[in-house]
């Protein structure tokens, strides 16, 4: 029987900071909840909470006994072995047959009975009799079965590391799997190897992703850490039930009430100001009596004044109920709101382009304000061309000839060659022609901070920043998306879509790839 993951009341935060804030949560066997958020908002923190790898401040986590975790690192034994990993996922397994098959001529005892029962649902839960043909699909589905098994994990690269834990723990098939970001380093045959995995899962999953496709194939449930005033779910909750395509119409609709819940709020608010502020001087404050008949205007006078005085009480004692409940400002997304402006855009022209042991391009012909997506496995020399393209890597043969006066290269591996200087001064020593604020991608209390000490995310967005500041004709983009949030993903994708700036994407993302209307280009 598997049991169900349960977070309750968790809160965490790190040197006065508050990360996580009152989490409550549950998935159920056979549930598979996906956590995202803007980056920073606690999704990797919460996975380590749950896997036990820190202890939150405050609140309670229990989970099934049987849990693997995997973590963007792997965290493998750099001691151990390729073997070493996959016979460690197995033993369990070959454990539990072989206990199975021993004391199957001793079932007339009551206890051994009982003992092979709960054994044999277990076996059959993890599909014990399996697992070594399932550990050899695994170690091929993701490109595992060519590297020597004797090699150490240290000798791996990092997605090796990655893709050798994932094969390790789909092999295992424990009650519980925690995940953080699995999808990264997997082609499209790994991908699909563990989503099919993922969604024959019985025990329970929780997963933190930026994957809009396997969000979208794997999920059951959405968890959204990002704050809003109707919550992930309408009502104030965390969680919506269902798929990635149907939160995103879910999101936008709330959205925009909390927007119009606001909006009203402070108009009433506005208005009920208005209210208690009025004294009975603003209440025909130039007529004096009209009969000469003192009495009378005073007597009226006073009620004047009663009534005003409560409508005005009447009027702080709604303001005081609304301020006590008041809907928060809704927390725009970052805005991706360049206005590109260039005069012409630019274009390229390549004939049998060769970067010896990299890539090989017979033939590319990108028109002056084409967008076109350049597709490929790992390896196959997507970002040397780009490379090639921008001027930064030279080609062992061929003809390139790029028409523009400013290309704008945003590489996948980020660097910044002085950590120590802040975000503003990294910015200002470019040749942006855009003021940073105006392009929204980075939050305005970050403007001051070193950029070392920025989130791989925030660094992603500002060197983004730098490449839109620009304003370039020839805008190359390798994996733009990673390591952005999922909204702001979507901010950028719609304004490239309609920039007249010659664009040129090399990209895994298959929620990207399967909505591009423009032209493609395979590398082999």
């Amino acid at each position: 029987m598997t049991h169900p993951l349960t977070i309750r009341d968790v809160s965490h935060g790190y040197a006065g900071r508050t990360v996580l804030d009152a989490i409550d949560l549950t998935v159920a066997p056979g549930q598979r909840v996906g956590l995202i958020g803007e980056n920073g908002s606690g999704k990797s923190t919460l996975i380590r909470l749950v896997a036990g790898i820190e202890q939150p401040n405050h609140g309670t986590i229990t989970t099934p006994d049987d849990l693997g975790y995997l973590a963007q690192n792997s965290g493998l034994d750099p001691h151990d072995t390729v073997d070493d990993v996959l016979t460690q996922a197995l033993a369990p397994l070959h454990h539990a047959v072989a206990r199975l098959e021993a004391i199957s001529d001793e079932l007339t005892n009551p206890a051994v009975a009982q003992a092979y029962d709960k054994l044999l649902t277990w076996a059959t839960l993890h599909d014990a009799w399996d697992a070594d043909r399932r550990a050899e699909l695994s170690a091929h589905r993701l490109g595992l079965d060519a590297i020597d098994r004797t090699r150490t994990i240290a000798e791996l690269s990092g997605g090796q590391r990655s893709r050798l834990a994932l094969a390790a723990l789909l092999t295992r098939r424990p009650e519980c799997l925690v995940l953080d970001e699995p999808t990264n380093h997997l082609d499209d045959q790994a991908l699909d190897h563990l989503e099919s995995e993922l969604n024959q899962l019985p025990g329970a999953v929780l997963v933190a992703s930026h994957d809009r496709t396997f969000l979208d194939r794997v999920c059951t449930a959405v968890v959204d850490l990002d704050p809003s005033h109707f919550g992930t779910d309408g009502e104030g909750g965390r969680r919506f039930t269902g798929n990635y395509t149907a939160y995103l119409t879910f999101r936008r609709d709330s959205q925009r009430r909390w927007a119009e819940a606001y909006a009203a709020q402070q108009s009433e608010l506005g208005h009920l100001r208005i209210a208690a502020r009025t004294t009975t001087s603003d209440v025909a404050h130039n007529r004096g009596p009209r009969d000469n008949d003192k009495f009378i205007h005073a007597f009226k006078g006073a009620r004047v004044q009663k009534s005003a005085s409560r409508r005005s009480r009447d009027a702080q004692q709604r303001i005081e109920v609304l301020e006590r409940d008041q809907v928060r400002k809704p927390h725009p997304p970052l805005r991706f709101a360049a206005d590109f402006t260039a005069a012409s855009a630019g274009s390229v022209r390549v004939r049998d382009l060769v970067v010896d042991g990299r890539v090989h391009v017979p033939r590319l012909d990108v028109a002056a304000g084409e967008h076109v997506l350049i597709e490929g496995s790992n390896g196959s020399g997507k970002s040397t061309l780009l490379k090639v393209l921008a001027g930064r890597v030279s080609p062992s043969a061929g003809d390139v000839q790029v028409s523009a006066r400013r290309i704008g290269l945003l590489t996948q591996d980020v660097e910044f060659a002085d950590l120590s200087a802040t975000v503003r001064a990294t910015y200002r020593a470019t040749d942006s022609e855009l003021l940073l604020g105006e392009l929204g991608l980075i939050h305005p209390r970050d403007v001051d901070r070193p950029v070392g000490l920025l989130s791989e995310g925030q660094q992603r967005r500002l060197a983004l920043a730098i490449v839109i500041g620009e304003q370039p004709e020839l805008l190359l983009l390798d994996e733009p998306t990673n390591h952005l949030s999922l909204a702001l993903v979507e901010e950028v994708e719609a304004a490239l879509a309609h920039t007249p700036v010659t664009v040129i994407v090399a990209s895994h993302d298959r929620w990207l790839r399967e909505r591009w209307s423009g032209p493609r280009v395979l590398l082999r």
